[in-house]
């Protein structure tokens, strides 16, 4: 019966990894496919071998494993900086550091991340520049998904280059220790900085390209240059109030083209000679809907119809403090808002949204916002909370373009946002608690404070993730407790055992390198370090060079997103499938386990 349960397991994990690889269906479904299909075996044919046994209660316990929520609370924490916009200033002084050029700027931060992750254990390095990533990526138009599988990699290369890099190597270093083996600080520095410069070179030069053909983010392009004419209002204390025109323009509008300027329902137009802004002045702008979002954000832009409104109107809601979002949407054909004026034509009244920008194929005269005559065609930049946005779904009037709605950055909780996040990053780097415990208070209070709203925070909940971790937990468990994974282990070693101790120790790291991307990296690492040794003593050849394998091999975590923490962490924002991380982690591990096999022969004297 055990041998059944055995290649059971076998077969269930092969086809699991098959499907992932294939990307024939959706994750979720692999992954729930996979658990149904361990808990039908080990129900069904009831499991024992001595006092341990394994049921349906051990195999769901992964959903509860500390990883995964220390993963998912983490996504949390980082959707509150991306909602606050906290990290935007940070990321432009570090992008400034690359000058000009997109590409220098992202290797930067991407060796300054590598560097990093030697001193510090690697996720909450990863933790620190997910949103400086996303960030740069906004900023220089540059493709995202070319940045967060190259963080987490070279964070993982930097973890190899010391003992407190990574996690897998403390364990090793235990399991050694217990066997009457010190490995200290830098005994692992040398070879481990060999194999992550040679990895590095990959990640950086060669993987950029290979991920241009990865999956696509699933968003429409919402053109984040294309130009709105959207108009602002200089109220009481606005910033702008005072600024002079020189040589016809208004430098510190920055993105903000003035069309047209209304002072007292009279329209002074370009080019603006000595011209000074007032208050009650109302600016008609060409402008980017990323600019308007800053504007909403700072409170210095007059919602959509409400600009050029009475005084005596109601207040419009403050962007900045609510759940408001940005929207793209298209006037259809035969709507009844199309021929009316945006002031008249009750798109608030009707959908619970403002209209905040118009943007037109032919050209507009300079009249204010509230004035332009919507078109069939036109493409409107609407505002309001996120249930009213995603009730357009169901309009016939306005097309929502799908995946075009982001809400509007709180920016005046960034200071909060960055102190939860500073405060999480650093309980988990000097250890005062665990990283789990860190990561879920740390999401508790982005909600209790504002940062993020729950529906916000939902959202940030990958279930991808969620399903797939806790899935691949549940086959681990059944490899482990069938014996699966020390037969693999132990076969592997024993079937070499008439060779050089070189070619040994090469077997047993792409050994390990497959089951750590199947298995997780502490587990291949306690799983191995025993057989390592005893590998080693048998053939007479350097513990340490065997444990070092041990060590770089189970930190060759590349070729599933499963295999590593950091791979989870990267996988939302980057909008990677399984099959990409196949793709661009599996050359990766090879060319670490050739360039160890090549030099560890020589350098540890085999």
């Amino acid at each position: 019966m055990d041998q059944l349960h055995l290649w059971g397991t076998y077969a269930i994990i092969a086809a699991t990894v098959v499907a992932y690889a294939s990307d024939r269906w959706r994750m979720e479904i692999v992954a729930l496919a996979s658990l149904a299909a361990l808990l039908a075996l080990f129900e069904l044919l009831p499991f024992a071998r001595g006092e341990r046994t394994l049921g349906a209660e051990g195999l769901i316990a992964g959903f509860a494993n500390p990883a995964l929520a220390t993963v998912i609370a983490l996504m949390i924490v980082g959707q509150g900086l991306f909602a606050t916009d906290a990290m935007d200033k940070p990321s432009r002084a570090i992008a400034r550091l690359g000058g000009k050029s997109a590409r220098r700027a992202l290797l930067v931060i991407l060796i300054a991340a590598g560097v990093l992750s030697a001193v510090l254990n690697n996720t909450p390095v990863v933790v620190i520049f997910i949103p400086i990533l996303a960030v740069l990526a906004a900023q220089r138009n540059y493709p995202a998904v070319r940045a967060f599988m190259p963080l987490s990699f070279l964070t993982i290369l930097g973890g190899m280059t010391t003992l407190i890099g990574s996690s897998t190597n403390l364990l090793v270093a235990g399991v050694a220790h217990n066997a009457g083996i010190e490995i200290d600080f830098f005994d692992i520095t040398v070879m481990g900085s060999i194999l992550a410069v040679t990895g590095a070179l990959y990640v950086l030069f060669v993987m950029p390209a290979m991920l241009d053909r990865a999956t696509p983010e699933p968003k429409l392009e919402t053109a984040k240059g294309t130009q709105f004419v959207g108009e602002i209002r200089l109220g009481a204390g606005h910033p702008l109030i005072g600024v002079v025109s020189r040589a016809g323009f208004f430098p510190e509008l920055k993105e903000l083209a003035p069309r047209t300027i209304i002072r007292r329902d009279v329209e002074i137009n370009p080019p603006f000679e000595d011209t000074v802004l007032s208050e009650g002045d109302r600016l008609v702008v060409n402008t980017t809907r990323s600019a308007l979002a800053k504007a909403l954000a700072r409170g210095s832009a007059e919602v959509g119809q409400r600009a050029g409104a009475n005084d005596g109107d109601a207040t419009p809601p403050k962007p900045a403090q609510t759940n408001y979002h940005l929207a793209e949407a298209v006037v259809a054909p035969g709507s009844r808002h199309a021929g009316r004026t945006v002031k008249n034509a009750g798109i608030e009244s009707s959908h619970g949204v403002q209209v905040i920008g118009v943007q037109r194929k032919a050209r507009m005269g300079r009249a204010a916002l509230s004035e332009i005559r919507l078109e069939p065609g036109d493409t409107i930049l609407v505002g309001g909370t996120y249930s009213a946005i995603t009730a357009l779904r169901y309009s016939h009037d306005l097309l929502l373009l799908e995946w075009s709605a982001e809400a509007v950055p709180r920016t005046r909780k960034a200071a909060i946002a960055f102190v939860i996040f500073a405060a999480v990053v650093a309980a988990s780097a000097l250890s005062l608690m665990p990283i789990v415990a860190a990561a879920i208070i740390g999401a508790v209070a982005m909600l209790l404070t504002g940062c993020l709203t729950l529906p916000e925070a939902l959202r940030a909940f990958d279930g991808r993730i969620y399903l797939m971790v806790g899935a691949s937990i549940a086959l681990a468990t059944a490899l482990e407790a069938t014996g699966g994974a020390r037969m693999i282990a132990e076969g592997a070693v024993a079937a070499f055992a008439g060779q050089s101790p070189a070619v040994v120790l090469s077997v047993l790291f792409a050994v390990i390198a497959l089951t750590t991307n199947v298995l997780s990296n502490n587990a291949a690492a306690v799983l191995f370090a025993p057989i390592a040794i005893n590998a080693a003593d048998a053939l007479g050849a350097p513990r340490e060079a065997f444990l070092g394998a041990v060590i770089f091999a189970a930190n060759a975590s590349f070729a599933t997103p499963i295999a590593y923490q950091t791979n989870l962490l990267v996988m939302g924002p980057g909008h990677y499938s399984f099959a990409d991380f196949v793709r661009c982690g599996a050359p990766l591990v090879a060319i670490i386990w050739l360039t160890f096999s090549l030099i560890a022969p020589w350098y540890y004297g085999l």
